[in-house]
């Protein structure tokens, strides 16, 4: 993977559009370039511009975790401040092709942050990826070939991380190891192996305790034989028990069911009674009727169509009736219809033609309505067209025209005046071409605008060089003061260092020239002896006085010379900024002070000849503003007096139409005064149509009822004659008698019925009484001579016996049944411990293993196994870098931290804390190098960024790190930043990308080479 360019928009403090071609010169010519510039400046913004536009991820954001506009808001990152938009873009080149992947976020209309937006687009094709924003990221991930993380650790190389991991001991090193490595599953699955084994284990525990607790209630094999013995015996012994119970619940059963069929059969005897007497009372009560109703049955068919043919011919009557009232009515509508049409043509109109005079009348009357219409809309339109015309004058027409047509022509000789004033304001322009004069005021006005403008910023400008003389005059006593302290200070450190070089010599003899007097001296009494364990030391006392001032004098001859060379390096720095400071104010001013008089000159050529006098600015703008104003205002005044004779004009002709239409109004009152002529005209035509309809539909009815009658009445005069002989057989006079007889057919029904439930009931009972008193006799000859108090009082003394042999018993069996449930549970849980134990094995073994509670074991096994890599690729990249020094891991005996093996000294091990801040930095480099060849050993990486700590090398060892990294730029066509503020590595690395600060918090960039 190579980055090809990147390109953003106000990121950070980089405000405007910015552009890093890596195909194009200076970086085509060399591919090992710096980026340089203060802190503060954006370095780093430009790390951030290729991980927000890959990964939508900054490394410096809180959290590490994907941005989201309310990250922006929040943490006012990314977006450069007083800005509403902002993009990073890069093209990179990978196996699979060209591509460029691009985030973006902008500022809605409500002043909101909208949400991010990023895509990739396939440049060989030109199409843009189908993808949702949320999966670009895994998209490029899948396009490099490595993840966020190994991206970071691959291409952007922060050593210092790593100068911390070689001076760490073993437990802080692991965990850094880990951080930046990424290795952190080996600790979760330390963490996990224990836990699993803890918690399969701890069920096997608990079952167990739970055989342990089983096996406490089982009995001994003596109390289980004498419990099956005792058992036997008592079952033996409830068996005569138990049939003589029996014998005697059977005849206790006997008697109550002899009292109970006694009883029976009396309530029998009474049901018997009550059936006879509700027989004897329905048959005395329907028996008549039931047989005058089956004299009648036989014909009576024939009387319900008598009854139905009377009827029929009663309602032919009463509906004959009806139509005499309703041809009554129909005449008397017809009548009033008349006189209503007379009223509403107001004319006397023939019967045979009102039809026509109806329409005749409602043509009249519409031609009168369109009329009146035509001028209605001609009025409208002319009202339209005068307001049209007076548009430029706030009149309106509210109906007294004659005062209204006044009003105009005094508004007119108003306006005429108005007129002549303005014209004799503005006599020194021409206004037969106002739009002319309008132009050159103007440009006039832009003029003088700008001329203020630029006078302001020369005004300024001379400001700021007056207030960079007055801190040029300020910061040059400092400077010229602060070496002579620096020079006092140096003499004084180097005293000191003297003495206290005398102090650590005499220290050293002493330590070489130690004897049996300074073991005599760690002798404490009651402490073991080191050399023979003993407790009493009579060599302890007596000793010569040991002398502990030296110490004291090497500490405070050290605190000294720290304290001056701090106070030496806080002079160097204040001297160093305050000289950066002048130095920055000086080539201000030499750039402000040409600048002003250019400005000056500039201003001169520009605006002397539109103003000659030297007018004050500001009045010369305000008085060419009014002369627009006053101009833009007699234009208006000009159009508000031509609308005013327009709509003077207009009047005339509107107050012709508007008498027009109130002599066709007048016309149209006299004839018609309703609301529609069509519907009312409609209505009337309807309404006589339907009452002559109705007068020929009532009569044809009329005829067609009297022939029905006459039909029907002769039907009911054969029906009644052919029914006079049967009346007659069953001894009735008419009718009517016999048809009062003849029930409804379901009356009849139910009355049959119910006498024939009756019966049936009737005989069912004695049938039951019958077979009850059979019963009775039987049970009564098995009946015993035995009172039912007699055999209670057997029975209750026998179940008395039986329950308590029959508890024994089941005490006995209860105990058995609780040891055979444990014995059965014992051998299950066995089963299960068996196959549980079997299963565990290799959860016990992994725990052994790798598991602890904290994941240590498992985490430092494997955090050695990749240091052991690290270091491996580490001195491979090394060798390039220097041939003195080999990286290695401490060995028992050794201090915590890595060992540098000095191949110049023999081999000698040295711990990495004795190593200078330039040897550091050159190891640390070989380890920030080798994690990006694990993070990218099966991705090509081409493109390297390596973060600050040059500024420790000395001159040598920094050419010959920068000749490495020109060497692997060489063999590997890698393109290479480096990012440092670091003087001499700027001279050295050509290609350049500068970041300064321009103030405001805001940065610039610029490519050098």
């Amino acid at each position: 993977m190579k980055i090809l360019k990147i390109e953003f928009q106000n990121i950070n403090s980089l405000k405007g559009t910015h552009e890093i071609d890596f195909s194009k010169a200076p970086f085509t010519v060399s591919s090992l370039f710096a980026i340089t510039g203060p802190t503060g400046s954006g370095k780093s913004t430009i790390l951030d511009v290729i991980a927000l536009a890959l990964f939508n991820r900054v490394p410096r954001m809180p959290g590490n975790r994907t941005i989201s506009k309310a990250d922006i808001e929040k943490f006012g990152a990314v977006l450069t401040r007083n800005h509403k938009e902002a993009f990073a873009k890069i093209t990179f080149e990978t196996n699979s092709g060209h591509y460029t992947s691009k985030w973006s976020i902008s500022t809605a209309r409500t002043g909101n942050l909208r949400d991010y937006e990023m895509e990739i687009t396939d440049l060989s094709s030109g199409r843009l990826f189908d993808l949702k924003k949320s999966e670009v990221p895994s998209k490029n991930e899948e396009l490099i070939g490595l993840s966020y993380e190994q991206f970071i650790k691959a291409v952007l190389l922060a050593q210092g991380e790593f100068a911390q991991l070689l001076k760490a001991e073993k437990k802080e090193r692991g965990e850094l190891l880990e951080k930046i490595t990424g290795t952190g599953i080996y600790r979760q699955l330390g963490i996990r192996a224990f836990q699993k084994f803890k918690q399969v284990n701890a069920e096997i525990e608990d079952r167990q305790r739970d055989i342990n607790l089983l096996q406490n209630d089982l009995l001994e094999d003596e109390a289980v034989e004498q419990l099956t013995k005792d058992l036997a015996e008592k079952s033996a012994a409830c068996a005569p028990l138990e049939k003589e119970v029996e014998k005697l619940k059977k005849n206790l059963d006997l008697k109550k069911n002899i009292e109970e069929h006694k009883k029976q059969v009396s309530e029998k005897e009474k049901l018997k009674h009550s059936a006879d007497n509700q027989l004897q009372q329905f048959l005395d009560q329907y028996q008549n009727k039931i047989e005058k109703h089956e004299q009648v049955q036989v014909f009576a068919e024939d009387l319900r169509s008598w009854q139905n043919l009377d009827k029929t011919c009663k309602e032919i009557k009463e509906e004959l009736a009806a139509q005499a009232r309703n041809e009554k009515e129909n005449e008397q509508n017809i009548s009033s219809c008349l006189e209503k049409i007379r009223a509403f043509l107001k004319t006397e109109p023939e019967t045979e033609k009102i039809e026509d005079s109806l329409q005749e009348f409602s043509r009249n009357v519409r031609n009168l309505q369109q009329q009146r219409k035509d001028k209605l809309n001609k009025f409208d339109t002319l009202k339209d067209q005068f307001h049209f015309e007076v548009r430029e004058v706030p009149f309106k027409l509210n109906g007294d025209l004659d005062s209204e047509e006044q009003k105009l022509k005094e508004m007119k000789a108003a306006r005429e005046e108005s007129l002549e004033e303005l014209r004799e304001q503005l006599k020194d322009l021409n206004l037969e071409d106002p739009e002319t004069e309008k132009d050159r005021l103007q440009q006039a006005v832009q003029l003088g605008r700008r001329a203020q403008q630029q006078a302001s910023g020369i005004e300024m400008l001379s400001g700021d060089i007056e207030k960079a003389k007055k801190e040029e005059q300020d910061l040059l006593p400092q400077i010229e003061g602060l070496p002579k302290k620096i020079e006092e200070l140096s003499k004084t450190s180097e005293a000191v260092r003297k003495d206290l070089k005398i102090f650590q010599l005499q220290r050293e003899n002493e330590i070489i020239t130690a004897n049996l007097e300074d073991l005599r001296h760690q002798l404490h009494s009651g402490e073991p002896c080191p050399l023979c364990g003993a407790k009493e030391h009579p060599y302890a006392s007596g000793l010569p006085p040991k002398n502990d001032q030296l110490q004291d004098q090497i500490a405070e001859a050290q605190n000294n010379l720290d304290r001056l060379e701090r106070a030496i390096t806080g002079y160097k720095t204040s001297l160093g900024h305050y000289r950066k400071q002048l130095a920055e104010i000086q080539k201000h001013l030499s750039e402000k002070q040409p600048q002003l008089e250019a400005q000056k000159r500039d201003f001169e050529d520009k605006f002397s000849k539109i103003n000659p006098l030297g007018e004050n600015w500001e009045l010369f703008c305000s008085h060419r503003e009014q002369k627009l104003q006053l101009l833009e205002k007699f234009e208006k005044e000009k159009r508000r007096l031509s609308a005013i004779i327009a709509g003077v004009k207009i009047i005339p002709e509107i107050k012709e139409v508007v008498s027009q239409g109130k002599q066709i109004k007048t016309q149209l009152d006299e004839l018609y005064q309703g609301n529609n002529i069509d519907t009312d005209c409609l209505n009337l035509q309807k309404s006589w149509t339907g009452f002559q309809h109705q007068s020929k539909s009532l009569k044809i009815l009329a005829e067609e009822l009297n022939r029905k009658l006459e039909r029907r009445s002769g039907e009911l005069k054969l029906l009644e004659n052919s029914l006079q002989p049967k009346l007659t057989e069953i001894d009735c006079r008419e009718i009517k008698e016999a048809l009062e007889r003849l029930m409804p057919e379901n009356a009849f029904t139910e009355l049959r019925k119910k006498r024939e439930q009756l019966t049936s009931q009737k005989e069912q009972i004695e049938a039951s009484l019958k077979t009850l008193r059979e019963q009775f006799r039987n049970l009564k000859n098995k009946d015993v001579e035995e009172t039912e108090e007699e055999l209670t009082q057997k029975l209750s003394a026998a179940k008395k016996q039986l329950e308590e042999l029959g508890e024994e018993c089941e005490e006995l069996r209860y105990k058995q049944r609780i040891h055979t449930s444990c014995l059965t549970k014992i051998a299950a849980i066995e089963k299960d411990l068996a196959g549980a134990k079997k299963g565990i094995r290799r959860w016990k073994l992994l725990d052994e293993l790798i598991g602890d509670s904290k994941g240590n074991r498992f985490n430092d096994f494997a955090q050695d196994l990749s240091l052991s890599q690290l270091l491996a690729h580490a001195n491979s990249r090394l060798k390039d870098l220097s041939d003195r020094y080999i990286i290695d891991k401490p060995e028992k005996d050794e201090d915590d931290s890595l060992v540098a093996i000095d191949e110049h000294m023999g081999g000698q091990r040295r711990s990495v804390k004795t190593l200078s801040g330039g040897e550091t930095f050159l190891l640390s480099l070989s380890m920030a190098l080798a994690l990006s060849d694990l993070a990218s050993r099966n991705v090509e990486i081409n493109s390297l960024f390596i973060d600050e700590g040059f500024g420790t090398l000395d001159p040598e060892t920094l050419d010959q790190t920068l000749d490495t990294l020109e060497k692997l730029q060489a063999e590997s066509s890698k393109t290479i930043g480096v990012i440092s503020h670091v003087d001499s590595l700027k001279e050295r690395i050509a290609t350049q990308i500068r970041l300064t600060r321009n103030g405001q918090g805001y940065s610039s960039l610029e490519i050098v080479g």
